[in-house]
């Protein structure tokens, strides 16, 4: 049978199960990756599994979340990462250094390797033909710990591209037309592989912009072959050795296929407020832009930025627009600079901030009250910019500085009038720059780690009961995001390894009042529509949801990472076997789970749960290895007595 590229990788890694999709399946992880808003957790989790050093390949810990410190939080958490990387052996990329996306892409990636990272976005790393899975901390440090990573198999759809990119159209497009056919769930239990003649045409960042954002379509990840552009790349990098050649066979199967014929598609952007609201720029042109931002995880890259900075050249920005750029790396920036794109940034009057996520993740670039923000992010989600009401369109860099020149939307394809397409190829060789990595040595693991006052024990999670008895406390629509579950922003992230203290912000943005009334009724459900859990994968919407007494979340259907990461901290993830059922629970109804630990003991699919008199059936869909986690209350404490045992 011939292969497709994403059955050979899997394969090579495949510990457990077989490659039938929906059957749970392990896969050995080469490399991970931890962020400073999900990673104090994950390090803390890390710990508690009481092994001396990481066995993974290569881990790594960026620090490109939370930036600003205005207090001493942010600070506390960076100095642990720090001293507990050096204690167990990771590679750490300090503040400023850049997204934990381009960075690992530039100094760590390798085709064909797997890498598993506690951000959503983690699949970006197709870019480089590495199959990078999004996951919850816990997992991240499973892996870290050598421990295989889980997951459902997933069926591969096969997108066959064909010709090239007209001018003014770019791969942030590419990924815009995907959302514009599957919306923000049409992916989910999918892998995305990528091949055809037309892939010749897309660098290697190209890659990542689609494979970073192809998360938003709800797919598993994204691949793309390795081929002469990933070698291009990695020889500019100075990491040519890395390139090893991939692809699939010729006629492999897929579970599913498309076409897309690179040279039909136009501008594409992303309306409030889901990344799958997608229309033609053509259509909304005209629309007043108080604000354009280029870069953060997506489009952060030299080529996104040069095109900026070339369309910018001898011209001011609009003065009722303000511009910025976020740089993925500091090596990119250095890069711009080499390029002479910093001087058409600071005399345009562009706000170039230090290389991080920003305003992505609601640290800082917040838009005014009714403002019109263009971005280049992966999300636009409601109140994630920080402003509450935002108005975030998602677009391409030629898009949203086109924005920003001309104080509206305009289809940039109308700057031909005025100026030649600034056609972006990427350097032969790159300055180099990764002096604010700290490898790890033998000598770094007798630091001792650094703990600030913010950094608590992780809670105590107890085992499932006999029975169990519960209120629903919230009552929540279609697509819930975990940014809906547990925001981030400013306010919020610099509690994360402060549980306790986080919890206190869970659902603030839909229900202010849902810490005080899960925490007076004891025992809470939480009942919500189709793709609940959608986006990120911080793993804190299932744990502060957990420390607050949230023991089930019946819905119409999960995201696939936030399902894993409840059943990782004991949070039963059930689902409507007829979805009308939605319609009977309401807030305050009583829910009994009559003999739940026996029937989920049992292997038992079906969950009958008593409401009002009446019986509803829902569905447990989870594997035999999750149902022991629900049971023992969460994953690590499953694991950490399976330790004692094997000690």
């Amino acid at each position: 049978m011939k292969k497709n590229l994403t059955h050979k990788i899997l394969e090579a890694h495949l510990k457990e199960g077989e490659l039938v999709p929906g059957k749970e399946i392990g896969i050995t992880i080469d490399h991970t990756l931890l962020q400073d808003a999900t990673g104090t957790l994950a390090m803390l989790e890390f710990e508690a599994l009481g092994i001396d050093t990481v066995k993974a390949e290569l881990a790594a810990q960026y620090v490109d979340h939370n930036l600003l410190q205005t207090d001493n939080k942010n600070a506390d958490d960076h100095k642990f990462l720090q001293t507990a990387a050096a204690r167990y052996g990771v590679h750490f990329s300090m503040p400023g250094n850049g997204v934990s996306h381009q960075v690992h892409m530039e100094r760590f990636g390798v085709p064909g390797k797997t890498l598993l990272g506690s951000d959503s976005h983690t699949p970006g790393a197709a870019g480089i033909s590495m199959l990078g899975i999004g996951a919850g901390g816990l997992d991240v440090a499973l892996a870290m710990a050598g421990y295989p990573y889980h997951l459902p198999c997933p069926r591969v759809l096969g997108v066959k591209l064909f010709n090239k990119l007209p001018d003014w159209v770019s791969a942030k497009d590419v990924i815009l037309e995907m959302l514009r056919r599957y919306d923000v769930k049409g992916c989910v239990g999918k892998i995305i592989e990528y091949y055809g003649p037309g892939v010749k045409s897309l660098s290697a960042t190209d890659r990542e912009t689609i494979g970073n954002m192809g998360t938003e379509t709800g797919a598993t990840t994204s691949i793309f072959p390795s081929d002469e552009r990933t070698r291009e790349y990695l020889v500019a990098q100075g990491r040519g050795a890395a390139w090893a050649p991939l692809s699939a066979d010729e006629g492999a199967d897929y579970d599913e296929q498309i076409e897309i014929d690179l040279s039909k598609l136009e501008p594409l952007i992303a309306k409030p407020t889901s990344p799958g609201n997608v229309v033609p720029v053509r259509e909304i042109a005209g629309l007043k832009v108080d604000q354009a931002i280029v870069g953060s995880s997506v489009n952060s890259s030299f080529r996104d930025l040069m095109v900026a900075a070339r369309m910018l050249e001898n011209r001011r920005v609009h003065p009722n627009t303000s511009f910025h750029v976020n740089p993925g790396s500091r090596q990119v920036l250095e890069n711009v600079y080499q390029a002479g794109g910093l001087l058409s940034f600071l005399t345009s009057g562009t706000r170039v901030h230090e290389p991080g996520c920003q305003g992505c993740i609601g640290m800082g670039q917040a838009p005014g009250t009714g403002e019109v923000s263009l971005r280049t992010f992966p999300r636009n989600f409601p109140g994630r910019s920080g402003t509450k009401d935002d108005k975030v369109y998602l677009c391409s860099p030629e898009t949203a500085t086109a924005a920003a020149l001309k104080g509206v939307i305009i289809d940039p394809r109308d700057l031909a009038k005025e100026m030649a397409y600034p056609a972006i190829s990427d350097p032969k060789e790159y300055l180099i720059d990764e002096k604010s990595i700290v490898f790890p040595s033998e000598e770094l693991k007798k630091t001792e780690i650094v703990r600030g006052p913010n950094i608590k024990p992780l809670p105590v999670l107890e085992p499932l009961p006999d029975t169990l008895k519960a209120e629903v406390v919230l009552k929540v629509g279609d697509n819930m995001s975990t940014d809906g579950i547990m925001p981030a922003g400013n306010r919020v992230l610099p509690f994360r390894s402060n549980i306790e203290a986080l919890s206190e912000f869970v659902f603030s943005q839909v229900a202010p009042d849902f810490a005080k009334e899960s925490k007076a009724r004891g025992s809470v459900i939480v009942v919500g529509g189709e793709n609940y859990g959608q986006g990120s994968s911080r793993e804190h919407a299932a744990l502060a949801p957990r420390f607050l007494g949230v023991r089930a979340k019946i819905v119409k259907s999960f995201a696939r990472i936030h399902k894993s990461n409840l059943c990782n901290f004991g949070i039963l993830p059930l689902v409507f076997k007829d979805p009308k059922d939605y319609d009977k629970l309401n807030k305050g109804t009583r829910v009994v789970f009559r003999d739940v630990k026996k029937r989920i003991e049992q292997g038992e699919r079906e969950i009958p749960i008593e409401v009002d008199g009446e019986v509803i059936t829902t569905i447990l869909d989870v594997s035999e290895r999750q149902r022991k986690h629900l049971l023992a209350g969460g994953t690590l404490n499953f694991v950490k007595k399976e330790l004692l045992v094997e000690a």
